[in-house]
């Protein structure tokens, strides 16, 4: 069985969805409450292969928000997907994934060394961060969306925003490799990092974010958006393709420009409906059959029944492992979201 570790969006989002999926005791209280509200199964789901092949799994609601970021209530997130990974794990889930914040938090605060929750000594081999498959989606979306938008890749200026972030640096490295472009920007925070990364690409310009855009014909984000923070639309090119790897994606509503295509990054269609409600609760605009392509990592981990934590740690994310999670994704009946 697999397991999905998720969160919502915000409180507003979070007291919405509780009164919708049957959780009135949840839908108007505040902050502090949901502090203290323990993980709860929300969804059990089954999902056919295009082999045919059926698995079942959970989705377990950590009850982590956004929010608890936030200055003093850091032990209160961490300790939300702790909880989460030991409630997935005491329910006999074989690999579960760690979505949107939680592999964050998990990769940040170095949660692998806390692994005693409670009763439950947590097993680290029956969790995956799903980064893998999610970097892998996002370097098929830049080739698909190219030949979409009628962009030539051999003339193309790329920036990756989110560089040196796991996903960041596994798309530079694939893009590297791969791909024949003709400019790489490099776009982080961390200008330690940026500067390590480019000389292990041996390429790659590093630019702050105002200088790299405008010169884009494609920007992948994969970095957290600032609060306050806002691209200026009129600056960049036209065309230009701009793919939202984010959580939660936004960039459709910064940025509504003709001849600006934003596509929604890192997600999947299965070509075949799955059988579950949660993915009503994010917006997917068929979510029968789209869904975060780290949740359907998990899911190929079952289906091939490689029951190991196959995206693990920092900047770990290998092609041979991309190609390995995408040989198995088309097998499967997954597709990157073009729109």
């Amino acid at each position: 069985m697999f397991g999905l570790i998720g969160h919502l969006t915000s409180l507003e989002h979070a007291q919405s969805v509780a009164r919708e999926l049957g959780y009135p005791e949840y839908a108007d209280q505040g902050l502090e409450f949901w502090c203290s509200a323990p993980p709860q199964i929300v969804d059990h789901i089954k999902v056919t292969s295009a082999t045919g092949q059926q698995i079942e799994g959970v989705y377990v609601e950590s009850c982590f928000l956004p929010e608890m970021l936030a200055g003093s209530k850091i032990k209160t997130a961490i300790r939300k997907i702790l909880n989460a990974m030991a409630h997935a794990q005491k329910h006999d889930v074989d690999i579960t994934a760690l979505g949107g914040f939680s592999s964050i938090i998990f990769e940040n605060f170095n949660l692998s060394q806390m692994s005693s929750v409670r009763n439950v000594q947590l097993e680290f081999s029956r969790f995956t961060t799903g980064n893998t498959h999610t970097a892998y989606i996002i370097c098929r979306q830049i080739e698909e969306a190219s030949r979409k938008f009628g962009i030539d890749l051999a003339k193309a200026t790329v920036t990756v925003c989110g560089a040196t972030g796991d996903i960041g640096s596994a798309v530079c490295r694939w893009i590297d490799a791969r791909l024949n472009i003709k400019d790489l920007l490099l776009v982080a925070r961390n200008q330690e990092r940026l500067q390590e990364l480019q000389g292990q690409l041996g390429r790659g310009k590093v630019l702050s974010m105002d200088e790299a855009l405008p010169q884009s014909d494609i920007i992948v984000w994969v970095a957290s958006m600032a609060k306050g923070m806002a691209i200026d639309a009129k600056t960049l090119k036209r065309p230009c393709i701009l793919i939202d790897g984010g959580y939660p994606k936004n960039m459709n509503t910064l940025v509504q420009e003709d001849g600006i295509h934003v596509i929604n990054g890192g997600i999947v269609e299965h070509s075949l409906d799955i059988d579950w409600k949660i993915m009503k609760i994010v917006n997917m605009s068929a979510p029968a059959r789209q869904l975060f392509a780290c949740f359907a990592e998990a899911m190929l981990l079952e289906f091939e029944g490689w029951h190991t934590n196959f995206s693990w740690g920092r900047n770990q994310i290998t092609l041979e492992n991309m190609d390995k999670i995408g040989a198995v994704s088309i097998k499967h009946g997954f597709r990157p979201l073009i729109g």
